[in-house]
């Protein structure tokens, strides 16, 4: 695992940036996608596996609830893909993880719990493009045929049908990145996307050394976490713009006016 520290504002940005030159198109695409945590010690622990106890095998019961007294409000008939996006967009612990193509909405993420002002935050960078390598060939081919490097629900729907057909799906643990719809605003401006294991029990940060797939984590120092947080702010990237409506505007406002503790 690659560690770097960031030492400055210019210098987190030159980590996060870092790579993202494409000479094959003369362009900057990164192939990188990040996520940011407002503590170093925190791993890729998924909503679900924070449960704790035997949380894997409490996942079929949570979704078979989930799907059972939700139906008024979403398509229970449709992909589970869809309504698994709904659920960990709703709150309800699964399997998936939180990723964003832009590197300053995970600089917010890191930042934003001022709670935790006096820890070091963590931002976790994953090459999508290196992680198709270790996908079971079917879906590699899929997505190789598409000429992409990101699943949508569409695809995988193609592909798998219910978590234990995606398990099932090669003898080896993988994982994949998926596109969500664009359910609401939030999603969209956080320029979202999700991790999915294959196997509910094993953490993300175990997948990644398993397979090889390259990544970083870089460090943002306590220290330098205020002066991140207030440019971050001047440039709109904030809790009113990534959660649209009262409840993200009231966040933004409670943590603005908050005295640097």
């Amino acid at each position: 695992m690659h560690t770097m520290i960031a030492q400055s504002w210019s210098h987190l940005q030159e980590l996060l940036f870092d790579d993202s030159w494409s000479p094959a198109i003369s362009r900057y695409r990164s192939p990188f996608v990040f996520r940011g945590l407002p503590d170093s010690h925190f791993n890729l622990k998924t909503s679900l596996a924070r449960l704790g106890g035997e949380y894997a095998s409490l996942e079929r019961h949570l979704l078979r609830n989930f799907r059972k007294y939700g139906h008024d409000s979403f398509d229970t008939t449709g992909p589970i893909w869809h309504w698994l996006t709904m659920a960990q967009h709703q709150g309800l612990p699964t399997r998936l993880l939180d990723w964003t193509y832009s590197p300053f909405v995970a600089m917010h993420f890191a930042t934003a719990d001022i709670r935790l002002g006096d820890k070091d935050g963590v931002i976790w960078k994953v090459n999508y493009h290196d992680s198709c390598k270790q996908l079971p060939e079917p879906m590699r081919e899929k997505l190789e045929n598409e000429g992409g490097n990101v699943f949508t629900v569409e695809l995988l729907t193609e592909l798998v049908r219910d978590l234990d057909a995606f398990a099932q799906l090669d003898q080896s643990d993988f994982f994949l990145f998926f596109e969500p719809p664009s359910l609401d605003g939030r999603i969209i401006n956080q320029h979202a996307l999700f991790s999915v294991a294959s196997s509910a029990s094993i953490l993300m940060d175990e997948l990644l050394n398993k397979t090889n797939t390259q990544f970083q984590r870089v460090i943002l120092p306590a220290a330098l976490k205020w002066e991140v947080r207030d440019k971050l702010d001047q440039a709109n990237i904030t809790e009113r713009v990534l959660f649209p409506g009262l409840e993200g505007l009231s966040q933004w406002l409670k943590r603005h006016y908050s005295p640097r503790g």
